[in-house]
């Protein structure tokens, strides 16, 4: 066969590739296709076969058919009814498209003929028997090559001609057939139809396997009683099946031995069963599993016995905390109830205070004091209502919310549970927290909170529940109405120093293991350390100071060889702790014009603010500065107001309030400020500023003012008689409505300061404004 290129008319292949020597019938209906065989058949009888790309393309261009086809000799052309042909055709060779001439009535096109690669035959006859061998285990999975086709093949010695003969019996895809075509290495095209043999031969396999399967399929419940057979059988074979059974048996133990209320034990022992039944290895036994586990563990009927000694719990409370009277005589009047009523509920205590009084060390020092476990729960950021809830066991993950998991982690149905910064909840599209905390701490639900997960309800009636809170204005109404509010507002300086000595510097020496000989620390020196370097209603950073003071003494110890103990004074405090940070507030003028003292309350405790008003011509403006809120201003106004009804009887002329501009300062700008209890200081200040006269600076005073000039009662009052003891005055004017509140003072404090109350703020003027005057312009 010559090296060159032969024109053939064509006739595309639709679904089926034809291999040399091969003989095939191939029905043809398409018309160019027919009149390609009328042009063979008028020449030598020879066409061109070659395979589309897609089959569904009726007049395909080059784009559209395969590069290698086939050249046939036309051996036989049989017309049938339907106007088709069929034609049987014999291959002779393969042959490369190079050009395609489409034209009205037929389709040409030039080819050269596709010859087989130049190779080393040597390993011919180890091909021949890895393919025979394939195909021999192909033939006994395949049952549709015929006896005689399979006996044919056997006695074939060409090994090319093998190659095309089997590759055309093969039960794969036309396109994995044109690949085997268009393979020019013989050896590479062997191992190619190997390849596919052995992929055939597993389908048949496989597809074998299915098909038993189906003929032997049993119903549902003999499939599942089946598996679960084989399962346990797997479970004994690998030592699993005795610690299923004795896991199953614990947990019925566990059932029978926790005193359960008759719905939850009914609900344990029906998950219980469900257990038995399950699969070990399904994802909805670990589902049940866990819920078992935990409903075991929690402490069903399990309490700890109160110890009603009153004198031992009065002991321990104050053992552990210095003053926060209130407090103790509250939890001692609820254990002394106790006695007479084992009905009694437990109470929803919530302590209010700055940070660092002692809320959460006071919580437990009760639950040490009444015998009971103790459990605290930080609210701080919770927004989720399912963290107090719990999930319901369709989500991943589930478990029961954070009141149930800390009643488990205290092992006791009537532990005291501190909620610890309840002010702090959060709210967002997850739900509201605060609505899902009303059925825990209201007394007349909580004996059946529902827990989403348990989906049991869980008595908590007998729990003692105390919250803390830093402010109250930020606890739901709702939350807030269903608890005992007691205040915890901060301690006065006797009482730090009282708490440094017994309480704060003995732990800090045991923290670091210090002997208490060797470091020495003088009462005025603690004093010093809570003037000059905190600044703080409660005692923490007082107890960082000290600790500090510790570290600083030990280094001292270990460094310097002569020194055996270290003795802390006022002289060498600074030395230690460095510069002071804080100034003491005092009363910096005795007396002078347009200066008023006025006492504030600050998330520290109390402080002095001295007012301070200027008055200058201008055309009556009043402006205010010093970083005062909305609330603060108003006053301001009000209070310039009621100056200017009682200007008359303090011989201001009107043309003051038109001609001069009044300037109102509160110093420290940068320290935000607001409330109304300033309205009686800016009005003392504004009248002496424009009136001339001096105002007593060693008075303070705090009180709202109405447009009457009545004062009225305001908040704050132990930390703003503290602030002016501290500050060395020695007289302070308070509303009269605030005198039922100087009970919260310390007694000592009380001795050295005069309460004055007023009605009016003609009584404060009394008070307060000298006789003599000073010149105004």
């Amino acid at each position: 066969m010559a090296d060159k290129t032969e024109q053939f008319s064509l006739i595309p292949l639709r679904d089926i590739v034809i291999f040399p020597t091969m003989v095939t019938p191939v029905f043809v209906g398409r018309k160019k296709s027919i009149n390609a065989l009328d042009v063979a058949g008028d020449t030598d009888k020879k066409i061109f076969l070659v395979l589309q790309k897609d089959s569904g393309v009726n007049d395909p261009g080059i784009e559209d058919l395969y590069n290698v086809g086939l050249v046939a000799d036309i051996l036989q052309v049989l017309k049938l009814p339907d106007g088709s042909i069929k034609v049987l055709v014999e291959g002779a060779y393969r042959a490369e498209i190079k050009d395609l001439f489409v034209e009205e009535e037929c389709t040409y096109v030039n080819v050269k003929p596709f010859e087989d690669k130049n190779e080393d035959e040597t390993f011919y006859k180890y091909l021949r028997e890895s393919l025979m061998q394939h195909f021999k285990e192909f033939a006994q999975t395949e049952n549709k090559i015929p006896k005689e086709i399979y006996d044919s093949i056997v006695k074939m010695d060409d090994l090319n001609n093998l190659s095309y003969m089997i590759a055309s019996n093969l039960s794969i895809r036309v396109s994995e057939q044109q690949e085997i075509l268009e393979i020019a290495s013989l050896s590479e095209r062997i191992e190619k139809i190997i390849e596919f043999i052995e992929m055939e031969t597993e389908i048949k396999k496989i597809d074998k396997k299915i098909k038993q399967r189906v003929k032997s399929q049993m119903t549902k419940t003999q499939r599942e009683y089946y598996l679960n057979e084989q399962i346990k059988a797997i479970n004994k074979e690998l030592g699993r099946d005795e610690d299923i059974k004795a896991d199953i048996e614990e947990l019925q133990t566990a059932i029978n031995e926790k005193k359960m209320p008759k719905i939850v034990r009914e609900k344990a022992e029906k998950e219980l069963k469900k257990l038995r039944i399950m699969p070990p290895m399904s994802a909805e036994t670990t589902v049940v599993r866990n819920y078992l586990d935990w409903i075991v563990s929690l402490p069903w009927g399990e309490y700890t016995e109160d110890i009603l000694d009153l004198e031992k719990a009065e002991n321990i409370l104050n053992r552990d905390h210095y003053g926060l009277e209130k407090p103790k005589e509250r939890i001692l009047e609820f254990l002394a109830v106790k006695k007479f009523s084992e009905r009694i509920k437990g109470p929803i205590l919530c302590f209010v205070g700055p940070p660092g009084v002692g809320k959460t060390s006071l919580a437990k020092s009760i639950a040490e004091s009444m015998n009971r476990n103790f459990v605290r729960l930080s609210l701080g950021g919770v927004r989720d209502e399912a963290e107090i809830r719990g999930h319901r066991r369709t989500y991943i993950g589930s478990m029961p919310g954070k009141i149930i998991q800390s009643v488990r982690r205290a092992e006791s149905m009537n532990p005291v549970f501190l909620l610890d910064e309840i002010d702090k909840l959060g709210m967002d599209f997850r739900g509201d927290p605060s609505s899902a905390l009303l059925e825990a701490l209201d007394p007349e639900q909580n004996n059946s909170f529902s827990d989403h997960y348990l989906e049991v309800d869980f008595d908590l009636s007998k729990v003692f529940f105390i919250t803390t809170a830093n402010t109250v204005e930020s606890i739901p109404h709702a939350l807030l109405d269903r608890m005992e509010v007691i205040r915890i507002p901060g301690y006065t300086e006797r009482e730090k120093l009282n708490i440094a000595e017994k309480y704060l510097f003995p732990k800090q020496l045991s923290e670091h293991n210090i002997p208490a000989e060797k470091v020495d620390i003088a009462e005025n020196a603690i004093l010093d350390v809570i003037r000059y370097y905190t600044k703080e209603a409660g005692v923490r950073n007082l107890e960082r100071e000290l600790a500090s003071v510790i570290r600083k003494a030990a280094k001292k110890l270990v460094t310097e060889n002569n020194v055996t103990s270290v003795k802390v004074t006022r002289k060498n405090l600074e030395n230690l702790l460095g510069v002071k940070r804080f100034r003491l507030e005092h009363v910096e003028e005795s007396e002078d014009v347009g200066v008023a003292t006025g006492l504030a309350w600050t998330p520290y405790g109390g402080d002095i603010l001295q007012t301070e008003v200027a008055a200058y011509e201008g055309n009556g403006q009043l402006q205010i500065t010093g970083h005062i809120g909305d609330v603060m201003q108003e006053s301001a106004r009000t209070a310039l107001s009621v100056v200017k009804s009682r200007a008359r009887r303090f011989q201001v002329p009107a043309y003051k309030f038109k001609d001069f501009d009044i300037h109102l300062h509160v110093p420290e700008g940068a320290v935000p400020k607001d409330g109304p209890s300033a309205g009686i200081t800016m009005a003392t200040a504004i009248l002496s500023a424009l009136s001339g006269i001096y105002v007593d600076c060693n008075i303070a005073m705090s009180g709202e003012i109405n447009l009457r000039g009545k004062v009225l009662p305001v908040g704050g009052i132990k930390e703003k008689v503290l602030a002016a003891h501290r500050a060395g005055v020695k007289k302070v004017i308070l509303p009269e409505d605030n005198r039922k509140d100087l009970t919260e003072v310390p007694s000592d404090v009380k001795k050295q300061i005069s309460v004055v109350f007023a009605k009016t703020i003609d009584d404060v003027f009394d008070i307060v404004l000298k006789t003599k005057t000073k010149e105004m312009g």
